[in-house]
């Protein structure tokens, strides 16, 4: 009877586990697989991150025909969009050593947004492949050095295995190139730009000392027209930041430009300093961080007295400016509140939230708080077009996740504000899979990265040297919904009784901000007068009249 009873009892184990071995076998087999060669793209072993992107072939080709103004409907290039977050699906895998003429298959259910390849609607799609060798994907998108493959057409749902090859590598840009789209003013002033712009990569101790390797800090530093480095004149200095994506070889179509303006009289004589945030890890934004180490303080004390000491700079706190946008404008504000004794003004524009109570539309302090969700159970939107939602948190974030664990404007924030966890990685904020914000990760930014926050409980200490030094626009359409946090800044700096200048732009979003007609840095001319004015206040230069076109 015992032997009966142990019979069965293997019996039904064995069963169970075939059951199961069949359910995995049954999963495995309705997912769609794609095999990816390195071919001619590279000549030796290489790693990174297989990206496979697919669009359905219509509406890819009538995009391509739109923006063609009809010319052709020809597609060149398969792509994720956070403006359009779920139109193309993007499948993910990592790989190591890659033998050149070596195959990997790529699982496009296990790690894909929106959805598994299995679960798109029957169809012609248009799928790429891409390597990115460096996890540089969710700050610059494909570049340098990337592999890549033909857009392929492809019918799916599909029994076979299709394949692409990684035919090439994408060749480095010249940043002082510029595209087709630039104006002839810019294209006229390229050249004496770039002869009065040097570049800056001065390796910082702190920073070293942090990392245990040498850091570089880089940037541009761009002298006016007419600059002696041996005459007497000192010119007041602005310090500009760039947003998410930014670095030193996106910049130099803004440093041509204001360049020519200056030139024209359009803007005042004064040096500026386009320094670059961008690091492997997101932007670093000029905070001192327990992740990325000191940058505030190397900027502070190491950068900025290293560039004084070789170039014609003033010196003195109202000689020094900050302005940046995005999260540049963050940075500025930051900077400016950390440091106000060394800088003698910010002008801020669609920074990233200074007042946790409004993250992009969320509140973080509320009590069990997601990010994903409303008390309701409705989506948080995170991107706009005027009064269309674009995007989601969510699929923001879970279309983050699939192009990488680095660099990636969530994960950039985590880098920057959270304590480290026991792991040496920085504390997620919130639950990717859940939405779920994690209220001691909270409370630690807060204490240290709340802006509005930090102002309410120092401002007695702060406001003889930061009183009317904050100057503020943002849209009232911005695209990230970032006027809300710049709302609750502004309410907390008029309850401190402190001086300020908030400017919400009508029906302006994050991209338009600086437009006024046909001038698209109307508001950074308007910017550089106000920062001359506090430097030069007995100076009687002022803007050349505008010429009519």
């Amino acid at each position: 009877m015992r032997y009966r009873r142990h019979a069965v009892a293997v019996s039904l184990c064995l069963g169970l586990l075939f059951n199961v071995a069949q359910a995995r076998a049954d999963s495995a087999a309705a997912h769609q697989f794609f095999h990816v060669q390195l071919g001619a793209a590279s000549a030796q072993p290489t790693s990174g991150r297989l990206l496979l992107f697919a669009i359905d072939a219509k509406t890819a080709e009538a995009q391509a025909k739109e923006e063609s103004a009809g010319k052709t409907s020809a597609v060149e290039e398969v792509d994720a969009n956070p403006f359009r977050a779920t139109q193309t699906t993007v499948a993910a895998r990592e790989v190591s050593r890659w033998e050149p003429g070596q195959g990997v298959e790529i699982d496009t259910d296990q790690l894909a947004f929106p959805g598994g390849y299995s679960q798109l609607p029957p169809g012609d799609y248009l799928v790429q492949a891409v390597l990115d060798v460096d996890h540089s994907y969710n700050y610059t998108g494909r570049g340098a050095g990337d592999l890549v493959s033909d857009v392929v057409k492809v019918h799916l749902p599909t029994n076979s295995m299709p394949t692409l090859t990684l035919a090439k590598a994408l060749p480095a840009r010249d940043p002082w190139v510029l595209p087709a789209s630039a104006s002839a003013a810019a294209r006229e002033a390229a050249p004496a730009a770039h002869q009065h712009a040097t570049l800056i990569e001065f390796v910082s101790p702190s920073l070293s000392a942090f990392w245990g390797r040498p850091i570089t800090m880089r940037g541009w530093v761009l002298t006016p027209p007419g600059y002696d480095p041996k005459a007497a004149t000192r010119y007041p200095t602005v310090y500009y930041t760039q947003g998410f994506g930014g670095n030193n070889d996106r910049v130099t179509g803004t440093l041509i430009n204001v360049y020519a303006a200056t030139a024209k009289r359009e803007m005042p004589p004064m040096i500026w300093v386009f320094l670059d945030e961008s690091s492997a890890t997101g932007t670093h934004e000029f905070a001192d961080s327990v992740n990325n180490g000191p940058w505030g303080q190397a900027l502070t004390t190491e950068l900025i007295p290293e560039l004084e000491s070789h170039y014609r700079m003033d010196g003195r706190a109202k000689g020094r400016f900050l302005n940046g946008h995005s999260s540049g404008g963050w940075a500025t504000l930051w900077l400016q509140t950390r440091y106000p004794k060394v800088f003698g003004g910010t002008w801020s524009t669609s920074p990233d939230p200074s007042d946790f109570h409004d993250f992009t539309g969320v509140d973080l302090y509320a009590a069990n708080a997601n990010i994903y969700r409303k008390p309701d159970g409705s989506a948080y939107p995170l991107v706009r077009d005027h009064e269309k939602v674009l995007g989601t948190f969510e699929q923001f974030s879970k279309l983050e996740r699939v192009l990488g664990a680095y660099g990636g404007q969530l994960a950039s924030f985590d880098w920057v504000f959270s304590p480290r966890g026991k792991d040496g990685q920085p504390m997620p904020m919130f639950n990717r899979d859940t939405g779920v914000i994690d209220p001691a990760v909270v409370t630690y930014w807060r204490d240290h990265y709340d802006i509005a926050y930090r102002l309410q409980q120092q401002w007695p200490q702060l406001k003889a040297d930061l009183d009317g030094k904050i100057h503020l626009y943002v849209g009232t359409a911005d695209t990230f919904y970032l006027d809300g946090a710049a709302h609750k800044l502004q309410a907390v700096l008029d309850g401190l009784h402190a001086k300020s200048a908030f400017h919400f732009l009508p029906n302006r979003t994050h991209f338009d901000l600086y437009v006024e007609g046909s001038d698209r840095q109307a508001l950074l001319k308007q910017i550089s007068w106000e920062m001359y004015a506090i430097a030069r206040p007995t100076s009687a230069l002022k803007p050349a009249p505008a010429v009519a076109p």
